[in-house]
């Protein structure tokens, strides 16, 4: 017998590195490969044929197929991010012996805004790896891996924060999460600064005391904060080894310290915010609803972070069912292929029993957990 035709091309591309898996109609991985990190050009395309998220619409004389226009900002990277990407996507079709598939999935890092979104998926388009495509931020591909359903709420908090909720009638509430500039506050860049911040008043004096100045430096080998300042500053020490003071923080605030604990406390009280104002633009806030956690600082399940969690979410959105997602988001991005398809539940569980991950069902459709879905009478909220 021949091998299952493959359903989906799926892409995980995060900003430390990018998973790319095969899957046929059937739910079974054909085959995988991974990559480095991913960065798109800020570019903006000279046509589109792309929807508001993305998705491939019909191209008629209005709507011409074009590439994208790499120009402005978008020479300080360079090139286009995607030529990063096509050596891994080639990689994984080779060793599923296809060379293009019916529907391409691709959830990807710093495509904060549909504005991006539609760039990158007329880029993906170009291609040609699929037959169709759809690109989303990769904050959808964590919502989908950890629920099975038609709404519910994710929080990712990794390098940055960023949270996005989907209500049964389609409508999508999500955040700019491009920073500062957008009101974020959290990820793991950001824990880190603050910890310096308040490690280094609390050794020069104009801070209250705190055993952060202590633990930072001392994770580098490092007599003081001072010492620390110098190091990165200089460059001695790679900026890129800050987020090596995270579990640094978190373990000062399990010894008790009150600056850190309040810096983890701040954190939980910003994810249940996040994911309350989404549940709250969906009209779900009274809805047994999944709201799903993600990323390298979530998945660590840190006891006062994530008890922190779990107690305010009980109270501002009792009914919400909060879960952590372990598997990898690739799996999310493979799982919104499959439901483009229209694929069957049982290749979307057999999909799930690769990865064993665990889910949430709570709000889930008929057809993934036997029962409809609760229905909503507000209207679309674009």
């Amino acid at each position: 017998m021949g091998r299952p035709p493959a359903a989906v091309l799926a892409i995980d591309a995060g900003n430390s590195k990018t998973d790319v898996v095969v899957v046929d109609a059937g739910g079974s991985v054909l085959g995988s490969a991974r990559g480095g990190g991913f960065r798109p050009p800020r570019a903006s395309p000279a046509r589109t044929g792309e929807g508001p998220n993305g998705a491939d619409e019909p191209r008629g004389p209005s709507r011409p197929a074009g590439p994208a226009r790499l120009d402005g900002p978008a020479g300080l990277d360079g090139l286009d991010g995607l030529d990063g990407l096509d050596g891994t996507v080639h990689e994984a079709l080779r060793s599923a012996g296809l060379t293009t598939v019916a529907h391409v999935s691709a959830c990807l890092a710093n495509a904060d805004l549909p504005t991006e979104e539609a760039m990158l998926a007329t880029a993906v388009r170009a291609r040609g790896w699929g037959a169709t495509s759809e690109v989303r931020n990769d904050t959808f591909a964590v919502l989908r891996a950890g629920a099975d359903g038609s709404r519910g709420v994710a929080v990712v908090c990794g390098a940055g924060i960023n949270c996005v909720g989907v209500a049964p009638d389609g409508r999508t509430a999500r955040f700019p999460a491009v920073g500062r500039i957008s009101g974020d506050r959290g990820g793991g860049a950001a824990l880190a600064e603050e910890a310096l911040w308040f490690a280094a008043r609390a050794e020069d004096g104009r801070g209250e005391p705190t055993e952060l100045a202590r633990t930072l430096p001392a994770h580098f080998g490092l007599p003081s904060m001072y010492a620390l300042i110098e190091a990165l500053h200089l460059g001695h020490l790679a900026a890129g080894r800050r987020h090596e003071l995270v579990p640094v923080l978190f373990s000062t605030a399990a010894a008790g310290d009150a600056v850190a604990g309040a810096i983890v406390d701040r954190l939980a009280e910003e994810v249940v915010l996040m994911s309350t104002v989404a549940l709250g633009r969906l009209g779900l806030l009274e809805e047994e609803v999944p709201v799903v956690l993600g990323g390298s600082v979530l998945a660590a399940r840190h006891p006062r972070l994530h008890g922190g969690i779990e107690a305010s979410l009980a109270v501002r959105a009792p009914k919400a069912v909060l879960s952590v997602v372990t598997a990898p988001p690739v799996l999310g991005a493979a799982l919104l292929g499959l439901d483009r398809l229209g694929a069957p539940a049982g290749a979307r569980s057999r999909l799930r029993s690769r990865y064993g991950e665990q889910i949430s069902t709570a709000g889930a459709s008929a057809t993934e957990s036997g029962s409809p879905p609760r229905r909503t009478t507000e209207p679309p909220n674009h």
